[in-house]
């Protein structure tokens, strides 16, 4: 399945505490076991004002009902190209 990043705007991000975070990864679970295998989450970054998360999913629509579901944002949804590091260079 192709790998996607979503950018979600949220304003104080970064200050979230450990409980709102958890609360906000048991949505997201939820959600995600209510759809089944279309969609799964990988992970994501905390910045400042924006969470960066990493999905798989059959298509972009399905990590947009992911969003819808779960009442998050997805300013940007960007399809994985390929993934390079350092060891692309050897």
């Amino acid at each position: 399945m192709p790998k996607y990043v979503i950018e979600r705007e949220l304003p104080g991000a970064g200050q979230l505490s450990a409980d709102e975070l958890h609360a906000i990864s048991g949505k997201s679970n939820a959600v995600l076991a209510q759809m089944g295998p279309r969609v799964q989450w990988l992970h994501s970054y905390v910045t400042t004002d924006k969470i960066y998360c990493v999905y798989v999913a059959d298509n972009e629509a399905t990590v947009l009902e992911h969003a819808q579901n779960g009442g998050f944002p997805a300013n940007v949804i960007s399809k994985v190209s390929t993934v390079i590091d350092p060891v692309t260079a050897e």
